[in-house]
């Protein structure tokens, strides 16, 4: 089927790259009619990425083989009729389901075993660990059937259709093959009808197993959340009667160390409870659209979900909140101490600076005091090679006195050495600038 859009006389219109598969996608997963009476077993395995891949090819390898029609290339659903059974495969986000539509003419309900009946199931490799095994048996009302019997009276759930032509029971345990058994009693109900509210239970049951990973999850990482909530609480008080930097540096490493611990839990586990959030989400879709109604004193499907899932999935909730502000405490808490270590640091910083300014102010003097002891030094050695030269002009017979003349140039010495070093300093200094 194509996206394009023609128009008469040849023209056409392009489509979005993307059309063809939002259009498609509404009708991925069509409801199929089911005759009563009618057996099924639905199977659901985890399949991550390159399981799936290996499953499509393992299901178009088996319809090859026995010259069924042929899987296409990115269907995310497949029927195939095997003589008087249907097959119906299904490949989502992370789990793939195949559907058994068995003929069923059993007097009595689940009868025979389910085990025995899923024998065709051994002929397809399994695409990954099994999540859901269901087995639904959908009979006619004029057969006779007493509910209590079929199922554990404490856990049974019952309930009536919207338009009252359909009774469906169940009490969500496993039979001794590993099944959990669903009775649905058609009371005048449609092929199409029955096959809707089929799927609709089937969806219903496997979404509620799927929506259920979570809280193994939620259990896994309690203790450790609860652990790091206790050991924050020991560091914040530890922050309160500690002023020494070593011991501030020891807090931020440990809460650091806090952080990327919970930061991994919650990036594990993230998209398991975003997963049992949107599956749950979709259980109470799937109870409000078949209209779950009461029927004499059984508790309802929603009753009885309400009960015994809703608390796993508010522990999956509550722990992902947990999560979040264990994260939002533990960056308040090391942004506190960072603080801290910078001001502390400011502080060193400071006394450094003033330390060395002394240091600087001390040099300066000595520096003076040198210079001054230099120009001294320097001036003693200048008048006494002047006094030299004076006494040996004097001793070839030049009128002078070396004594008044040495005593004459002192003067004369020291300002010009005191000029010159002074010279060199000022150089000195606007070279380092």
């Amino acid at each position: 089927m194509t996206a394009e859009v023609t128009i008469e006389g040849g023209g056409r219109l392009d489509p979005h790259a993307l059309r063809a598969a939002v259009l498609g996608e509404v009708h991925a997963r069509p409801f199929t009619p089911i005759e009563t009476p009618r057996r099924i077993l639905h199977f659901a395995f985890e399949s991550a990425a390159e399981a799936a891949s290996a499953d499509r090819a393992a299901l178009a390898d088996f319809c090859a083989r026995r010259g069924l029609e042929p899987l296409k290339g990115g269907a995310k659903h497949h029927r195939v009729a095997l003589g008087g059974t249907i097959l119906r495969w299904e490949q989502h986000s992370e789990f793939t389901t195949y559907t058994w539509e068995l003929p069923s003419e059993a007097a009595t309900p689940f009868n025979p075993a389910a085990s025995s009946l899923a024998v065709p199931m051994a002929g397809l490799p399994q695409p990954g660990p099994l999540l859901v095994a269901l087995d639904l048996h959908l009979v006619a009302a004029k057969q006779h059937i007493t509910v209590a019997r079929l199922f554990d009276r404490s856990s049974v759930a019952v309930g009536e259709n919207a338009e009252g032509d359909a009774l469906y029971a169940t009490d969500f345990q496993l039979d001794p093959g590993g099944f959990v058994r669903i009775l649905v009693i058609d009371r005048g109900m449609s092929p199409e009808r029955a096959g809707a509210l089929v799927q609709r239970i089937i969806e219903l049951e496997t979404y509620r197993t799927l929506a259920l990973l979570g809280l193994p999850e939620a259990q896994r990482l309690a203790p450790s959340i609860k652990r790091i909530e206790e050991r924050l609480a020991e560091v914040t008080d530890e922050m309160r009667r500690t002023d020494q930097l070593v011991d501030n540096h020891r807090l931020l490493d440990e809460l650091t160390a806090l952080a990327a611990e919970l930061e991994a839990g919650a990036a594990a586990s993230h998209f398991r409870f975003g997963a049992s959030r949107a599956y749950n989400e979709i259980v109470q879709v799937r109870l409000q659209t078949i209209g779950d109604r009461k029927i004499e004193h059984f508790p309802t499907w929603s009753s009885f979900l309400t009960r015994r899932m809703q608390p796993a999935m508010r522990t999956c909730i509550s722990t992902a909140e947990r999560q979040e502000t264990l994260s939002e405490k533990l960056s308040r808490a090391a942004n506190l101490l960072r603080t801290r270590v910078d001001v502390e640091l400011e502080r060193q910083n400071r006394d450094l600076l003033k330390s060395m300014n002394a240091r600087t102010r001390l040099q300066l003097r000595l520096q003076t005091t040198v210079e001054g002891l230099s120009v001294a030094a320097v001036s003693y050695y200048v008048v006494g090679l002047f006094g030299y030269l004076a006494k040996g002009l004097h001793d070839r017979g030049v009128p002078v006195d070396p004594t008044l003349a040495s005593a004459l140039f002192v003067p004369v010495a020291v300002l010009g050495v005191w000029w010159i070093v002074r010279r060199i300093r000022k150089r000195h200094i606007a070279g380092a600038e």
